[in-house]
């Protein structure tokens, strides 16, 4: 079974209600193991409103999390240092290294943040 890396952005907007996230995340369920990496539960916890917490910890808990092992922080910081022309935050560095690493498949709304090759990618709008 494949697994698919959900960026922070699907999993925000499943959360506030957004119809496309949830048919993504309705439509890999049965195919794959639906990820995200530890730096995705801190951008979400980071901004998560009182009142939110039992719906997102029942989400974050429903998902595989990959931590940052040392082999996702060199890989991150060699996409850090090899952008050029692009600045990329350390954050999504991570997730993609996190992807790279464990031959995952990354989705995110955002593609244009994960410019790096050799990581295969799902573009949810």
């Amino acid at each position: 079974m494949k697994s698919i890396i959900v960026d922070t952005d699907i999993l925000i907007n499943f959360l506030r209600g957004k119809k496309r996230a949830r048919d993504f995340l309705l439509s890999i369920v049965d195919e794959a193991a639906v990820c995200c990496s530890v730096i995705t539960v801190a951008e979400i916890y980071a901004g998560m409103k009182h009142q939110e917490r039992k719906e997102t910890s029942d989400l974050i808990d429903s998902l595989h999390i990959y931590d940052i092992s040392r082999s996702i922080a060199e890989k991150a910081g060699e996409y850090k240092r090899e952008a050029k022309k692009q600045v990329l935050e350390l954050d999504d560095c991570l997730i993609a290294a996190t992807a790279h690493i464990e031959k995952a498949v990354l989705a995110s709304g955002n593609i244009k943040h994960y410019p790096m090759s050799g990581i295969d990618k799902i573009m949810v709008k």
